[in-house]
């Protein structure tokens, strides 16, 4: 392949990921596409960022599973009062379900209502759930381990529990010495660069590489091109 491809943390934000795909000339044939996870959640078109998702897998992209893929097939196969409230209402799986054609009076429980979870029906829904369940945690090739929060800098990623790929943040980001380049999204790269402004690609000295530009609430979706490091980025 003559590039590396790299892009995180979409959102639903199907407009900004064409337009990505667009700017930077994709071709399946020459380029590696690599898409590290979160898809849903937040933006209003997650049911067409997974079909388009699906289809770039079918032409050869690698595609990771990130940590609202994993709250979103928790809340959906399982009967968790807990794990259902967060997803829906505290980190945008309504938004998620809504892109399928669901309202609100289908899934928003009341407070004052014993909890039952909402029987929710949509083939495509259904479908894509057995996609996402079958996505990798992380990919490792010569120079570069490719993931979507990070790695345990005390554990061999072989031997990571897949959760703490999905989520962790500070023990990763500070303290990993690794000899490997790590490419992650989850943290947006405003917090590593330690200003609210900055949504560009960082660059760690301690080999490390976040590329989530925080879309989804403003910033940018970026696209980092490997080996070179190049970065390509739009914004609504």
């Amino acid at each position: 392949m003559d590039r590396i491809l790299v892009i995180s943390d979409i959102h639903g934000e199907l407009d900004l990921f064409e337009r990505l795909l667009k700017a930077v000339h994709y071709d399946p044939a020459k380029d590696q596409l690599i898409l590290l996870g979160d898809y849903v959640d937040r933006g209003i078109n997650a049911k067409a960022v997974l079909d388009k998702v699906i289809q770039l897998k079918g032409q050869g992209a690698v595609v990771l599973k990130g940590n609202h893929e994993d709250m979103m097939i928790k809340s959906l196969t399982m009967d968790d009062e807990r794990a259902w409230g967060n997803w829906t209402g505290r980190n945008g799986g309504n938004k998620t379900l809504e892109s399928y054609g669901f309202k609100e009076k289908d899934f928003i429980i009341p407070e004052d209502e014993a909890f039952i979870k909402p029987s929710l029906y949509s083939a495509t829904l259904n479908g894509h759930l057995q996609f996402i369940q079958t996505l990798d945690h992380f990919m490792e090739w010569d120079d570069y381990i490719f993931v979507h929060a990070g790695v345990d800098p005390t554990t061999p990623i072989g031997e990571t529990d897949p959760y703490v790929l999905m989520w962790i943040r500070e023990d990763f980001y500070k303290n990993y010495k690794g000899n490997k380049i790590v490419v992650f999204g989850h943290t947006p790269t405003k917090i590593l660069h330690g200003s609210a402004d900055n949504h560009a690609v960082y660059f760690g000295k301690n080999n490390i590489i976040g590329i989530d530009g925080a879309a989804v609430y403003g910033g940018q979706l970026n696209c980092l091109e490997l080996p070179n490091g190049v970065v390509h980025s739009v914004r609504k």
